[in-house]
């Protein structure tokens, strides 16, 4: 094996196991043994690469060269990494391992104290899209107490939601109509929309809400459903002068 392909090993092993590696041990190996060796040997050394683009290339190189053995570390360095580009290259990486694998682990993940390993994990899920998760996605986690965590849960509902689901997923993703803020409130219409027809009961009712937040947010997703290509923020502000018109017209004679 030669010295690049070692420490090539030894960089993965530096992302999976969240700790550094020496170089000059890799150096000095010259068989597949020394480098499994090698590879274990990292968890004893110290903390990550402070690198982002180290941790990235190590996420790279973990899905280019895919190893069972990497998955439950890859799933763990999800949890904790700071850098948004590296955590879509671990996803990225973890669908390239067999579902069997990162499935349960993914899953497992969904009962985590962390908020970010919650959301990561359901992001991860919908990018397998593999259906035997659709299960894990409770009512629960769409409607978690952390925004970031609910909107992931939206996204893999809507990639998960078994045929002839649809329309009770709808439902449940209509109750949270109106709450949030602009980041938030666009992920939902996006997950309604996404839903396609199945979703208009349940924005029709909630278009008749007694909140005018949640009229106004109904009213601006069927909006984007009916036509994709308008702006959120011009649905939203069509939606309230038509909410306003409607207040104004039973106070008036």
């Amino acid at each position: 094996m030669t010295r690049s392909s070692l420490r090539a090993m030894e960089v993965v092993s530096m992302v999976v196991t969240g700790h550094d590696a020496d170089p000059g041990e890799a150096q000095g190996k010259g068989n597949d043994k020394g480098a499994d060796r090698d590879t274990e040997a990292g968890a004893e050394r110290g903390p990550a690469d402070s690198r982002s683009s180290v941790r990235l290339r190590a996420a790279l190189e973990a899905g280019s060269a895919p190893d069972p053995r990497f998955v439950d570390g890859l799933v763990e360095r999800c949890a904790v990494e700071p850098d948004f580009f590296v955590r879509d290259m671990l996803t990225w990486a973890l669908t390239r391992h067999p579902v069997s694998l990162t499935l349960p682990a993914l899953v497992r993940e969904l009962g985590s104290e962390r908020p970010q390993a919650r959301s990561q994990a359901l992001h991860t899920l919908s990018k397998i899209g593999d259906p035997l998760a659709w299960p894990a996605i409770t009512p629960a986690l769409l409607h978690d107490a952390d925004e970031e965590v609910a909107r992931s849960a939206w996204r893999a509902a809507v990639v998960l939601v078994p045929e002839g689901e649809e329309p009770a997923l709808a439902e449940a993703l209509a109750t949270r109509l109106g709450r949030g803020g602009r980041e938030t409130r666009l992920s939902l219409s996006r997950a309604l929309v996404a839903l396609g027809e199945a979703v208009l009961p349940a924005l029709r009712a909630a278009g008749a809400a007694a909140d005018p937040r949640v009229r106004v947010h109904a009213l601006a997703t069927q909006e984007l459903l009916r036509d994709p290509d308008t702006g959120f923020e011009s649905a939203i502000e069509e939606a309230k002068r038509v909410v306003a018109l409607g207040v104004s017209g039973q106070e008036g004679p």
